[in-house]
């Protein structure tokens, strides 16, 4: 079996032979590095939760308080954050809703009813849906996290706006397109969508470092 590796140089190349335009990409922008990085599933979601609509620097001082406050070796650990109390993470400067968040990820990780293997087991829509069960985490976060944590290729969000924003740019002449005309467009580059959203978050902001 191919390495993560191997198979983006393989959807590069695919994704250059279907479509010049996210070939043109490919060209400015090099190799995909969505497999750059290995992350553990339980942190990317606690990220996720925290880092919702709060600046990235804000985000990454809350998650140092919880680390500290929740976790062993530097990673939160499930079986802490459910025993935590409201007050004890809201301390660390979350919300209440945060708070509720993470104490009901942390117990349900803790007993297995999220079960990271299984979930790998699972086809995208499925292991979407459970995740977007989860209080506090929406269809966007579960296919941010299947891009990212569980580097499935064929995923495009479409409501990510920086994404949307580049298929208008591309395609559109910066104009907006339709669900159905932009889904016309990405259903070229099956199998490898997600690969192909890569390089669209940099044509938005070359520095972005979106879950990568």
């Amino acid at each position: 079996m191919p390495s993560i590796h191997q198979t983006l140089r393989l959807a590069e190349r695919r994704l250059a032979e279907v479509d010049p335009v996210i070939g043109g990409l490919i060209a400015r922008y090099g190799p995909c590095q969505l497999a750059a990085r290995r992350r553990e599933p339980f942190q990317v979601l606690c990220a996720s939760i925290v880092s919702q609509q709060i600046s990235s620097r804000a985000a990454d001082a809350i998650l140092a308080r919880i680390t500290a406050a929740f976790g062993e070796r530097g990673r939160i650990r499930p079986e802490r954050l459910a025993e935590a109390s409201t007050e004890a993470l809201r301390a660390c400067g979350l919300s209440h809703s945060k708070a509720r968040w993470l104490q009901h990820l942390g117990a349900a990780t803790a007993s297995g009813a999220l079960d990271f293997a299984r979930l790998r087991a699972m086809d995208d829509e499925s292991a979407i849906a459970q995740l977007d069960a989860l209080p506090g985490i929406g269809r966007w976060t579960a296919e941010m996290f299947l891009i990212f944590a569980l580097h499935r290729l064929d995923i495009f969000a479409m409501d990510d706006l920086g994404l949307r924003r580049g298929v208008d740019t591309l395609y559109g002449n910066g104009r907006r397109l339709s669900d159905a005309r932009t889904l016309k467009i990405t259903r070229t580059w099956a199998p490898y969508r997600s690969v192909a959203s890569w390089y669209l978050w940099r044509l938005a902001d070359p520095d972005t470092q979106t879950w990568d």
